[in-house]
Order: structure tokens, then sequence, then C-alpha cells
């Protein structure tokens, strides 16, 4: 898989993360599959600033650290934006994270 196409199918699995929840690098890479890693998937966030329907502030690191926070127009939109969304946030991490995350494998499991 090319990146182009990499891309394209880290922005449709970026978009389904519900409202209110997360999802991380890792999960994210895996779920697109052979070739692509976390790495991939955060040079993807980065790009994706210019695509308004891609909500790139719902993606973290696996500890629930917004480790991307430095890719938004100013250090404090990623937090903002999730608190938006309700999701508690100190230190620049998740609270309750585990309550908040989404995995994508649910959806697998509604079909």
């Amino acid at each position: 898989m090319d990146t182009l196409a990499q891309y394209q199918a880290i922005y449709d699995i970026v978009r389904l993360i519900p409202y209110g929840r997360v999802c991380s690098y890792g999960v994210i890479a895996k779920c697109v599959g052979y070739g692509c890693t976390a790495r991939i998937v955060g040079r993807a966030m980065f790009n994706s600033h210019n695509l308004p329907d891609v909500p790139a502030h719902r993606v973290v690191n696996s500890a629930g650290k917004l480790t991307g926070r430095f890719h938004f127009d100013t250090p404090t939109e990623m937090e903002d934006r999730l608190k938006a969304e309700g999701i508690s946030i100190k230190n620049d991490k998740i609270v309750d994270f585990r309550t908040v995350f989404w995995d994508p494998d649910t959806l697998a499991a509604e079909f």
C-alpha cells in the first residue's frame, strides 16, 4: 500500500471515531494493516489539518497523552476540542482513558 492509500485508510478510520471518544495511533495502524505504523498515523494526523472532516484531536498515544498537541494551531487547541466533547484532561493526559477509548474492532462486532 502506498503512502497516499495508507493516509486515506487512516483518515477513513479517524472519521469513525465517535464524538467524545478517542483512539490511539497504534490501534489505528493495526486496523490499516501491513506496513502501517503508529509513526505513519502520526504523520497522517500532522498532514490532516487542512482536512476539516478528519478529527485529528481524537487521536492520542497509547497512554492517553496528547502527544500531537503541538501540531495544532495553538498548543491548547487539541485539549480544548477534547474538553468541548466532554473529555477530562489533566497534565496533557486523558482522565479515565479506558472509559473514553474507542476500539475500531467494535465496528466489526456490530456487523
